[in-house]
């Protein structure tokens, strides 16, 4: 039998702030991104956050993003790489703090938002953000797009990669994903995102938002926690994979 993680982007409320249904999301993933507090999240949220995926049993990992609350860490920053890395050693760290004290191990990376994009395709911060994590904990498993810069500064620095796909995102001609804001962007379909998830998970391709057939190499599937249709879509997919005779699992158990 096959395995994929399925993983989604938890612990990015504010303050009084609620975003995400986390705790009806997290019973079908298998992999949490958990929000450092830059983009989203705060101390509170995160302690919250790694205690309710250790009750469940959910894989924890850090989500770093741009210092920027108001924008949700999905607005570009003109940043150097050696600032890219701090930031992602900080927000490591604040994580990691909170997984030593909940007894959890911290077990994988994926930095967030436009972070995130900026780094699929400039190695230079790609490798500065693969050099953060593995300086803090060689261990670690660093999670990035299919395809992108990211996993091949993740081989180059000595980390464990993996590689992931979108359920609910449209692809780009190049692999990369289509900026938000862009009609189709984002889908919010769960028949579509489903026949999607299948397609990357059982024959390794995906349709592009101009019709190319993009090949991808799928070990998790993200959905992102801010998506109106988040637990629909986790909760489908889930039952639809091991409906096709694939298993869900941990990103360690995924990348053995």
């Amino acid at each position: 039998m096959s395995r994929i993680d399925l993983n989604c982007d938890l612990g990015e409320s504010f303050g009084a702030y609620t975003i995400g249904r986390d705790e009806e999301v997290i019973a079908f993933i298998s992999s949490a991104n958990v929000g450092c507090g830059f983009h989203a999240g705060d101390p509170c949220v995160m302690e919250r956050t790694v205690r309710l995926a250790k009750e469940k049993g959910v894989s924890i990992g850090a989500h770093p993003g741009f210092p920027d609350l108001m924008g949700f860490g999905r607005r570009g920053m003109n940043v150097t790489p050696a600032e890219a890395k701090a930031y992602m050693k900080y927000q490591i760290g604040a994580l990691n703090a909170f997984c030593v004290s909940s007894g959890v191990p911290l077990a994988h990376v994926k930095p967030h938002g436009a972070l995130y994009n900026m780094a699929a395709k400039d190695m230079k911060l790609a490798l500065a953000l693969a050099e953060a994590v593995y300086e803090v904990n060689p261990r670690l498993i660093f999670l990035g797009l299919s395809g992108s810069k990211m996993l091949e500064a993740a081989q180059q620095v000595g980390l464990t990669c993996a590689s992931e796909v979108f359920a609910d995102r449209a692809y780009n001609a190049d692999g990369t994903l289509v900026a938000r804001g862009t009609p189709g962007a984002v889908i919010h379909d769960v028949d579509e995102c489903v026949r999607r998830i299948i397609g990357m998970a059982r024959d390794n391709v995906v349709t592009a938002i101009t019709g190319e057939q993009i090949s991808l190499k799928p070990q998790s599937i993200c959905v992102h926690g801010d998506n109106a249709e988040a637990v629909e879509f986790v909760k489908h997919i889930r039952e639809s994979l091991t409906k096709e005779g694939i298993e869900i699992a941990d990103l360690r158990a995924c990348t053995e």
